[in-house]
């Protein structure tokens, strides 16, 4: 006679996935300051933050593609990714039965609620939100002093500089945050960069901002390129040697980073400059 298995109950219930892949640096950055690096198994190429990650974690993939069959070979248990820039990525694993989350995070408002998830889902809702709180009161002190700015300078942030490409939602609220006012409100409400392309150059010099902040993707930001473009010598950022850079690890990424150093080297420029134009 065969003997009948009982059907047995788990002891506990698992917190979360236990190894996780990370196709962009912000999930990586938040599980380090959760705690929860141990569940990382894989990372993209670009992770900068933390610094360790890179020492510490196999590098699988790009932003646009992804080496499918080591991330495979890690058995993940589950693999974060970031837009539909993504999606074939995702889709690719998916098809192999790996659960794949995909965050769209756009604005200052969704960072926090992505970042809330991700601590959930790994069991650290309660620290997550000990940490999420202590960003969000940080955020408002400094839209604090910037309020209490004598004037608030004109940004034009360049995403991108052949097209240019203007600042994303997330970068345009937090220049509104650190004390400054995006010169391209109305493109920071489209989330994809092609959408965002300034074709004419001559509308940013119209314009006219008093500050210009480069964070060019993948290339160091040339502030004498853009000093030297025709006709720009007119504009009050370039007369008055207003041209920054903040990289793109510190201020592009809809995680942690943008939240805490971004916004801090925004508002740093801000004060810089109306101690100068008050």
């Amino acid at each position: 006679m065969t003997p009948t298995m009982t059907p047995t109950v788990p002891l506990s219930i698992p917190q979360g996935p236990q190894r996780i892949v990370c196709l962009t640096e912000e999930t990586t950055e938040w599980l380090y300051l959760l705690g929860q690096e141990a569940r990382i198994v894989g990372i993209s190429g670009y992770t900068v933050r933390p610094r360790r990650a890179r020492e510490e974690k196999p590098r699988v993939s790009a932003f646009l593609s992804a080496k499918i069959d080591k991330i495979l070979a890690l058995e993940p248990d589950c693999v974060f990714g970031f837009s539909d820039l993504q999606a074939d990525i995702a889709s690719a694993l998916i098809r192999h039965g790996v659960q794949v989350t995909v965050f769209n995070q756009r604005s200052v408002d969704e960072i926090f609620a992505m970042l809330y998830q991700v601590a959930a889902m790994v069991g650290q809702a309660q620290h997550g939100l000990e940490l999420l709180q202590a960003m969000r009161e940080r955020l408002q002190q400094i839209e604090a002093a910037g309020r209490a700015l004598p004037r608030r300078p004109r940004v034009f942030f360049e995403e991108w500089d052949e097209p240019h490409i203007s600042a994303i939602r997330w970068v345009s609220q937090l220049v509104g945050i650190a004390g400054g006012d995006d010169i391209f409100p109305e493109l920071a409400m489209q989330s994809l960069g092609k959408d965002r392309i300034i074709a004419d150059g001559g509308e940013i010099v119209r314009r006219n901002p008093d500050i210009i902040i480069g964070s060019w993707c993948g290339k160091k930001f040339r502030a004498e390129k853009v000093a030297a473009r025709v006709g720009w010598q007119t504009v009050n950022a370039v007369k008055n040697g207003q041209l920054f850079e903040i990289k793109s690890a510190d201020i592009l990424q809809p995680g942690p980073a943008a939240l805490t150093d971004g916004v801090a080297q925004l508002h740093r420029i801000m004060v810089d400059w109306a101690k100068h134009h008050a």
